[in-house]
């Protein structure tokens, strides 16, 4: 295999996100989606997050292997410095160190932007054994300097069962008391200032 590249995704990459996305919903309680929404939904979705924060592919070669990105935590301004994060990765590229690269690729990013705080909201089985979903998600954000925060019970219903979910943090900036303003990620790329967060 090709080195593997990070790079910002653009909509054009939504079938290849679309197909690493796809096994999750239908098959995995990783995410609480039912149904696999469309190449232009989910072209939208990367459109949307690109104004405002990083959204990453990794690639080699002409093969798309994982992505990762953020999204606002809350809307209201107050929230501004705060962020939820996300990850997915093909199935077949788990535990190669990927989702390390690629996380810590988003991390300098938001870093350049201001952020502050990083969460994750992560599906958590409600005992061991679960068909459809395991503690390597919280297990990857755990080694990735995230803690436990909040556990909400059984929260989420899918394929017959309910599933908690687990907040988890990582304090990314030094909380200064006049914090700078958050540049949007849109800003970073026009200024050709992304490149050198990505290497």
């Amino acid at each position: 295999m090709e080195a593997v590249t990070i790079r910002p995704a653009a909509p054009e990459d939504a079938p290849a996100l679309l197909a690493i996305y796809t096994p999750y919903v239908r098959e995995t309680a990783v995410t609480f989606e039912y149904e696999v929404p469309t190449p232009e939904e989910f072209a939208g979705r990367i459109r949307r997050t690109l104004e405002r924060y990083p959204y990453l592919t990794a690639q080699s070669g002409d093969e798309v292997l994982g992505y990762a990105c953020a999204g606002a935590f809350k809307e209201r301004a107050a929230y501004d410095w705060s962020v939820e994060t996300t990850i997915y990765l093909r199935q077949d590229q788990r535990g190669r160190g990927l989702g390390r690269a690629l996380y810590q690729a988003l991390e300098r990013c938001l870093a350049a932007q201001h952020i502050q705080n990083l969460n994750a909201c992560i599906a958590d089985p409600a005992q061991a054994g679960d068909p459809y979903l395991t503690g390597a998600s919280a297990a990857f954000h755990a080694r990735m300097g995230y803690q436990l925060v909040g556990r909400f019970h059984k929260c989420g219903y899918k394929f017959g069962r309910w599933y908690d979910m687990v907040w988890m943090e990582k304090i990314l900036g030094t909380h200064p008391e006049r914090p700078p303003e958050v540049i949007p990620f849109s800003e970073l790329l026009e200024r050709g200032a992304v490149l050198e967060l990505l290497r």
